[in-house]
């Protein structure tokens, strides 16, 4: 009877364990005994999730539009004297890219996976995703976040600021809420779940509800909250690390700003974008972040010559520039005082920081002559004369909080300086490169140095779990894990000269595309763009064109690294391999089928959702 009763005990044990793991792939097997009463049985506890010892914190900062030459620190005249303190402190990477555009970018980022692979290829609104594999904007539960790694490592997760991978029709207080950031492994969110919102009157989310902003610019109102959180897990669990992911709004449209902040550079760009352009490139090689041979790619043939341009035009043009760098340099302030706050706390040199500096280039998305109030002076309602003489009229406007300011395209040009073309430009490391800053004061020896590496969003999240010694989970919540697709760049850290290891990398937005592969880039744009399709074409037939009419273009950047010299016609079989090269990349990563800006402007996908 004995051996019978003993014999029941261990099978309802195992019983109870196999239970559990069917339930959930992470669940550890059952270690105790289960009998009928509590006299028979015994208790038995799985151990708690613990970060590796002396583990870091970790804090990714993420900006928005921001160009490869806009900030002090890595060449730009416009200041930001903490982004410049953490880069002479750590490393600064001038080979780094993004994704183009803002939700593929972040979809990347926090999955260490291409963005069509996690489902990303456009964005998660309705005007801009598509039931397919690669469009539906939906990341996929067995393609983890960072967050949802490093809480099963011990780890406190928080983000605060811009999301942007909320599906439109998810973004209710009544969700469902397994694509919000709660449901993607942040335990505390506070911020705006889509790709733009007001500074001051934001479309405000706090955890799993909308709230009531404060009035107050939304980067002072994020920046507190992160504190916040920051001091009250630092109160409870002083040993526990945190991760915190914070991406303001800026400096994505609408540019507003106080107006302490812009008026610090009254009048520093009268001369403007031309004589802006010259300028960073000059700094910038005497950085060190470009090659002494480079030089500026001509003046995109949209944007006028500063010089032929009328005195109120220039005025109009300067007042832009001003907002958007007092803009950038309060956001550099910003980040200065969540800094600052680590550094109070004791925290600050067991922190691993990324910094990167915009999630695409600069924006082409301001027209010709920028954008002050857009639904009194919109290209669909107005003339280009009338829509300029708006802007005249509105000039004091530019960056208040009634207004919603972009700037004109000749600054964009200007910000991405030394590149050619813009934000949405998958074929142009005008579009994809941005500058990356990593900075930890307990790891990083060669500070203050420039590394080369090539360098994509994907590589932060392996960077991140390879210095800190975690390993991706098996199974998150049950879900097997698929694979990352990024590569570590923890073997530059102290070694300048070792040779690249991610090596091959493809891009696609909306039709432009390119791929990378060892130093070579094959591309080809694609049109009509979104600017030759939105910008003052009221009653105009713009036609769309097939993928087969687009040019491809070839460049060495090992030797030519701002895509300068076109070799397609004197290699044609290098073009030639590095496009089956692309198809493969687009087969294996759920590219097709390709959706472009002419199918996004005429509502030609996500037919079934109901309004």
């Amino acid at each position: 009877m004995k051996t019978k009763r003993i014999t029941l005990f261990l099978s309802l044990g195992l019983l109870a364990a196999i239970t559990a793991k069917a339930q959930n792939g992470q669940t550890p097997v059952f270690g105790g005994t289960v009998g009928k009463t509590l006299d028979d049985s015994k208790e038995w506890w799985p151990e708690p999730h613990k970060a590796p010892a002396g583990a870091p914190n970790i804090l990714w900062i993420l900006l928005d539009d921001v160009g490869f030459g806009a900030t002090s620190t890595f060449g730009g005249i416009i200041k930001t004297p903490n982004f410049d303190t953490l880069a002479n402190n750590g490393l600064r990477y001038t080979n780094f890219h993004t994704a183009g555009i803002c939700a593929p970018t972040r979809s990347a980022l926090l999955t260490g996976r291409n963005h069509h692979y996690v489902h990303e290829g456009g964005f998660s609104h309705v005007t801009m995703s598509a039931g397919f594999p690669g469009y539906d904007g939906r990341i996929p539960s067995d393609k983890g976040t960072i967050a949802e790694i490093l809480r099963e490592n011990g780890y406190n997760t928080f983000a605060v600021g811009k999301y942007g991978l909320t599906p439109d029709e998810d973004a209710t207080d009544a969700g469902p809420f397994d694509c919000w950031p709660s449901g993607k492994g942040f335990e505390h969110f506070f911020g705006f779940l889509g790709s733009a919102t007001d500074q001051y009157k934001p479309d405000l989310v706090e955890d799993n509800a909308h709230v009531t902003p404060d009035g107050r610019h939304l980067t002072d109102q994020i920046t507190d909250k992160a504190i916040f959180y920051l001091t009250r897990q630092h109160n409870v669990a002083p040993d526990k690390p945190f991760f915190l992911y914070y991406a303001p709004g800026a400096t994505h449209s609408p540019h507003q700003v106080a107006k302490e902040w812009s008026d610090l550079y009254k009048g520093q760009f009268d001369k403007g974008w031309d004589d802006f352009r010259e300028k960073v490139i000059a700094r910038q090689k005497q950085l060190g972040i470009i090659p002494n041979y480079a030089k500026l790619p001509e003046r995109n043939p949209r944007i006028p010559a500063w010089k032929t341009l009328p005195d109120v035009e220039k005025k109009l043009y300067a007042r832009f520039m001003e907002i958007y760098a007092g803009y950038l340099t309060y956001t550099d302030h910003a980040v200065g005082r969540l800094i600052n706050h680590l550094k109070q706390s004791g925290q600050l040199d067991n922190t691993l920081l990324f910094v990167i500096i915009g999630d695409n280039g600069a924006s082409k998305e301001g027209t010709v002559h920028g954008v002050i109030n857009p639904k009194k002076n919109s290209p669909k309602l107005a003339t280009e004369e009338n829509f300029l003489k708006t802007n005249i009229e509105d000039i004091d406007d530019i960056g208040t909080p009634q207004s919603s300011t972009n700037y004109p395209l000749g600054w964009a040009q200007a910000a991405n300086t030394p590149f050619k073309y813009w934000k949405q430009d998958a074929n142009s490391e005008g579009g994809t490169r941005n500058p990356l800053i990593v900075y930890y004061p307990k790891g990083i020896k060669d500070k203050g140095t420039i590394r080369t590496q090539y360098g994509h969003v994907i590589d932060v999240l392996p960077t991140t779990l390879e210095y800190t010694g975690i390993k991706l989970p098996e199974y998150i919540r049950g879900v097997k894990q698929d694979t990352i697709q990024g590569t570590s760049l923890v073997y530059s850290f102290d070694h300048p000269e070792a040779k690249s290891k991610h090596t091959l990398q493809h891009y696609y937005i909306f039709g432009s595309r390119s791929i990378y592969s060892d130093g070579w880039k094959a591309e080809a744009a694609h049109h009509p763009d979104n600017v030759e399709l939105g910008d003052f074409k009221v009653g105009q037939n713009v036609p769309d064109k097939s993928f087969d009419e687009d040019t491809w273009e070839l460049y060495n950047l090992n030797e030519d690294f701002n895509e300068r010299v076109d070799l397609a016609k004197k290699y044609p079989e290098k073009l030639k391999e590095l496009k089956e090269v692309f198809e493969a990349q687009a087969q294996k990563n759920n590219l097709y089928p390709f959706i472009d800006w002419y199918d996004v402007y005429h509502q030609r996908i996500h037919k079934n959702h109901k309004k």
